[in-house]
């Protein structure tokens, strides 16, 4: 008998928790997974929530007191989680117990609803985010005609995704309402916002709406486009925005696809946040694909903005991003503007091998904003790591710091890619350049003072000024090392070649310990 009842056992615990984890499988079939994570930010949970932490940590102060909404960009967190944590930062001291996140429709053309998600969470690295399904109830129940729970809309949307990371780390007890809005009708998106408005009134509810704006103009169009978008946002008027859209498209301005791809997520948030009453928006911060050190073209951008609304009476005005302090261009680099520069290297190197994220530069001075040339050189006790640089940059130098320090760390073809390991070993000095100016000959450089560019027969090489004195050359060993390092003959530079000089102002860590 016992051994009949010991074989038994395995039987009854079957079937007892068979039920459980059937019931698990039914939980988890209604848990939409992650499909941007490794793209648009770390699949790695502690990468994500350090990276998160970092953003918040630069983000803009606390200007507010009573945020009733919030835009924020949802795009990959290289170009635009700065901006979003700047907008988070403004909520980040509330009690919330429910944030709804409203997307935008960008995988299913002619829908014109409202879709809510019908399951029972989201799933990112950092866990498994819960769906308020009450309210969504109350929504369906509040405006049939508009809303709908459609799974499909939800399955590849990266707009409603992107956000939930920062809730997770902000509001780990908040549950969320993840709502696709189809379609940028004025009705519609007044009356949802309306039923949303009345819906969480008694709740301690947060409202964000995701949109990136400008897609695809150059940065100055884009800058301009943009900035009207996001005045026009802080007067809480859905028919107003889609007014001044269209004024805008109107222009016909070179590779504009969109003024705010989450147009209609706007407009439902600001009607929900005038209906529980917002009396305005304010502008918390803005910047466009292009200033971000990873790949800083200009040429073509995505613009990113992050905006409360708010009721307004208890307007914090201070605590704005501080400046870095420095002197006119036309004094040379003085010591506080060589310490942001060096911190802006290591700090965007450090980033990118921990978090899989960049900081934004900003803060600097408007002559560390002006287009420079630029070198980043990082050695490991004393020995060449990596050195990258740009003789000549359209882009400020500030950026150029940043995008460089990132090539020397990870794109030098001579050394293997830097390791977070290595990086406490790492001394990293900038060079900053001065203009390339072509000579007659060799008989106008001076070692030590001139860096060097050589070329011929469509190859060229350069030397900082600083190289040719730490290996002991005179001018002709500094000339044969350039024919060497260009893949040509030693002495090449006696004929027919082009040669131009520059000057640096070089600073490295050492000098600041």
């Amino acid at each position: 008998m016992k051994i009949i009842a010991w074989c038994l056992i395995p039987i009854v615990m079957g079937l007892c928790f068979a039920p459980a984890c059937q019931a698990q499988k039914a939980f988890d079939a209604k848990v939409r997974d992650p499909v941007v994570a490794g793209k648009f930010y770390s699949d790695s949970p502690p990468r994500l929530k350090l990276a998160i932490e970092k953003f918040l940590q630069d983000a803009v102060p606390l200007r507010v007191k009573n945020p009733v909404a919030l835009i924020v960009p949802h795009a990959g967190y290289l170009f635009s989680g700065q901006i979003c944590a700047d907008g988070f930062k403004q909520v980040s001291n509330q009690p919330y117990e429910v944030v709804v996140i409203l997307g935008t429709n960008h995988t299913s053309p002619g829908f014109q609803k409202v879709s809510l998600y019908p399951g029972e969470g989201f799933r990112t690295p950092l866990g498994t985010a819960a769906i308020d399904r009450e309210l969504v109830s109350a929504l369906i129940k509040s405006d049939p005609a508009d809303c709908t729970l459609d799974k499909s809309l939800h399955e590849q949307e990266h707009s409603v995704e992107v956000i939930v990371p920062f809730i997770q780390v902000l509001f780990p007890k908040a549950r969320i309402v993840p709502a696709v809005v189809g379609s940028a009708d004025v009705p519609l998106c007044t009356r949802f916002g309306q039923a949303l408005a009345k819906a969480i009134r008694n709740k301690r509810a947060l409202i964000v709406a995701s949109s990136d704006l400008s897609h695809y103009p150059e940065a100055k169009e884009a800058s301009a486009v943009d900035q009207e978008i996001l005045e026009t946002i802080t007067r809480l008027d859905p028919a107003l925005l889609k007014a001044t859209i269209r004024v805008q498209m109107n222009r016909r301005i070179a590779r504009l696809d969109t003024c705010a791809c989450g147009e209609a997520p706007i407009m439902a948030a600001m009607a929900a946040a005038k209906w529980l009453g917002a009396t305005r928006g304010l502008v918390v911060s803005y910047a466009n694909s292009g200033d971000s050190s990873v790949r800083p073209d200009r040429s073509r951008v995505v613009g990113y903005g992050a905006v409360v609304l708010t009721r307004g009476e208890d307007e914090i005005t201070d605590g704005r991003p501080g400046r870095v302090s420095g002197a006119p261009a036309t004094g040379g680099l003085q010591p506080a503007d060589k310490k942001a520069l060096l911190h802006f290297a290591r700090e965007t190197i450090s980033r990118v091998l921990l978090t899989d994220t960049v900081p934004l530069a900003r803060g600097f001075p408007s002559h560390l904003q002006k287009p420079q040339g630029v070198f980043v050189t990082l050695k490991k006790k004393g020995e060449l790591r990596g050195c990258i640089g740009k003789i000549t940059s359209e882009e400020p130098l500030c950026i150029m710091v940043g995008n460089m320090a990132l090539q020397s760390a990870l794109n030098d073809r001579r050394f293997s890619p830097l390791t977070a390991d290595e990086l406490k070993d790492i001394e990293i000095e900038i060079s900053v350049l001065t203009p390339l100016r072509p000579v007659s000959g060799a008989g106008d450089i001076r070692v030590g003072r001139d860096g060097v560019l050589l070329a011929k027969e469509r190859q060229s090489a350069v030397f900082l000024p600083q190289v040719a004195s730490e290996q002991g050359w005179n001018r002709d060993e500094l000339l044969d090392q350039l024919c060497l390092k260009a893949g040509l003959n030693r002495g090449c530079w006696k004929q027919q070649v082009q040669l131009s000089t520059f000057q640096a102002e070089a600073f490295s860590e050492s000098e600041f310990k």
